[in-house]
Parts: C-alpha cells; structure tokens; sequence
C-alpha cells in the first residue's frame, strides 16, 4: 500500500468515526489535532467527559490493538495536554478510547483503553 491510499483510508476511518461519534450524542472538539508534542485523531465531548480517541484502521481487530504502541500513547497523552492548556480546560474529565475501523464493519469503540 503506497502513502497516498494509506492517507486516504486513515481519512474515510476517522470520518466515519466521527459520523459515528455523532450518532453516540458526542460533540467533536477536534479533528486531527497537532501539537509540537504528538497528534490526536479525535476529540470529542460528551457531557462534562472529553474522549481522546484514536482511530485504527487495519483488516483485523487483533491487528488494530497491536499497532496501538506505548510510545504512540505517550505521545498522544502529551498532545492531549496541550489541547487542554490551549483551550484553558484545566480539571478535565479525559479518557483515551480506541476506534477500530475494519473493512465492512461499523467502527467498535472501545471506552477508556488505556490510562495514560
């Protein structure tokens, strides 16, 4: 699979979990969100609870929870810092869930994967 297609599916995942996101009653704080520190696919509200989530695209489940990487979740839980001293959020509520986007499936969402 070259870049170009790969960029490409990682786009059609995240919308479709965020149109899914939606359909759960959250509001979308941010798409792909960068800091100098790491990147966040989605954030997102519901109630007075903000989720960071994590969009992984692969064939298989099994292969989507292994491509989920402790330096990747450092990396993300530092970017989610950011976000919340930019948006002045100093007491949050935060989790970090993980999207699996699998070929001819609707997307699983599994709430608070990891603890950072």
């Amino acid at each position: 699979m070259n870049r170009l297609t790969g960029y490409c599916k990682g786009v059609m995942a995240e919308t479709l979990c965020q149109l899914t996101l939606r359909l759960k009653g959250y509001g979308i704080l941010a798409m792909r969100y960068r800091s100098q520190r790491g990147e966040i696919d989605i954030l997102a509200k519901r109630s007075n609870m903000i989720a960071e989530i994590e969009v992984k695209a692969r064939p298989t489940e099994h292969d989507a929870m292994e491509s989920d990487l402790p330096s990747q979740r450092q990396r993300i839980a530092k970017a989610a810092c950011d976000f919340l001293v930019q948006q002045h959020r100093p007491n949050p509520n935060l989790r970090f869930d993980i999207m699996l986007f699998m070929p001819r499936r609707w997307p699983t969402h599994i709430v608070e994967a990891w603890r950072p």
